[in-house]
């Protein structure tokens, strides 16, 4: 998890005030604020490599693909994320006028950094469960061409995951997949001979 900005306790509605004005973005988690840090070279690249096959598999259809712009609602209002990417099929649902905060994703997906690991896989995941219309999380490594995806069902969350880029994963509550070689297209490229 990202350090915490400082140890005042907000409430939600404080924070998105302060949220909307800032210079940079904070996620909110019980009360505290936490600085968004840049990210990698190899986590941007994956991360609009996802969002670019996703955008093109859903194009045409009731689906929004976004880029770690868009914050969620989760938890019922005591935990705001800004996930890499995030899809929403159907309708989209948002917290107020200002459509910044989405309260129904139906996939989230995180390019997992050494930093924030422990938390996407632990805490951050806790909250994510708790949107009722949440259907798949999906964490991305960056080190290795390798995919996991947590699938709700009936009784919990089942993990699929693949490795090589030759594997491709379904993402099957928006019907698409992603192919890894296109994730992580650039990614291992030498690029100190540029």
């Amino acid at each position: 998890m990202p350090a915490v900005i400082q140890p005042t306790r907000y409430t939600a509605d404080e924070y998105l005030a302060l949220e909307r004005h800032a210079p940079y973005k904070s996620e909110f988690h019980n009360g505290q604020l936490f600085a968004m840090t840049g990210a990698s070279r190899k986590h941007n690249l994956i991360a609009v490599n996802i969002a670019r096959e996703l955008s093109l598999q859903l194009k045409k259809r009731p689906c929004e693909a976004y880029i770690n712009a868009m914050r969620i609602q989760a938890a019922e209002a005591r935990h705001y994320y800004y996930p890499d990417v995030a899809v929403v099929c159907g309708p989209a649902q948002f917290a107020d006028s200002q459509l910044d905060t989405l309260l129904n994703p139906t996939v989230l997906i995180e390019v997992l950094s050494p930093s924030t690991e422990a938390f996407d896989r632990g805490g951050k995941f806790s909250d994510y469960r708790k949107i009722p219309s949440l259907c798949q999380y999906v964490l991305v490594a960056q080190d290795q061409p390798s995919i996991e995806c947590f699938t709700r069902q009936d009784k919990g969350w089942v993990l699929t995951e693949v490795v090589g880029l030759e594997a491709v994963m379904p993402l099957v509550s928006i019907a698409c997949s992603l192919s890894l070689r296109e994730v992580y297209d650039k990614v291992f490229e030498d690029i100190h001979g540029l």
